[in-house]
């Protein structure tokens, strides 16, 4: 079934779709091809917004439009993340945490030992092969290597936790 072009006095082909409406692009209707030309020649996604209204829709455009909030609020993903995925009882893996070497452990705190963990590291890696075993991380999991799959968008999340953790740890020192 072929539609026929929804301009006022067409009756050719409209293989085109064109929006009814800016914030509806879910409505529209088809156009032929000399028609959507036209079309697309005046059409202005901003027309009848102010220049602030213009502003927030580019501003919230680098966002995706998704809200934000600021790194340091309590109820920000990444902390309540951190907490979930530095709990006492397993690592990220799901393997239990254990002690091994006293010496070492006397030097890193317990976010720190869990952040060992997640990366795969013995306690004590020297920084340049956390930095390696990082990088080799970020590639294996991340989303865009296993098709948007959001269980490794969730361990590339905690990777990088767990990476910010020992490159503060390590700053300190």
């Amino acid at each position: 079934m072929k539609n026929i072009c929804d301009w006022k006095n067409c009756s050719k082909v409209g293989d085109y779709k064109a929006p009814m409406e800016r914030d509806n692009n879910k409505m529209y209707r088809w156009l032929c091809l000399d028609h959507i030309k036209e079309f697309n020649k005046s059409w202005d996604y901003f027309n009848g917004m102010t220049e602030d209204q213009i502003f927030e829709f580019i501003k919230s455009d680098m966002t995706w439009h998704k809200p934000t909030q600021r790194f340091g609020s309590s109820d920000n993903f990444f902390k309540i993340l951190w907490k979930d995925a530095l709990s006492k009882e397993k690592s990220f893996f799901g393997n239990k945490l254990n002690t091994q070497d006293n010496v070492k452990l006397k030097k890193f705190n317990k976010k720190d030992i869990a952040a060992f963990k997640i990366l795969e590291l013995e306690i004590g890696t020297i920084w340049p092969k956390i930095q390696n075993k990082f990088k080799t991380l970020v590639k294996r999991f991340h989303p865009d290597m296993n098709s948007g799959n959001k269980i490794y968008e969730n361990k590339l999340k905690n990777i990088t936790l767990a990476y910010s953790q020992l490159k503060m740890t390590y700053k300190e020192k």
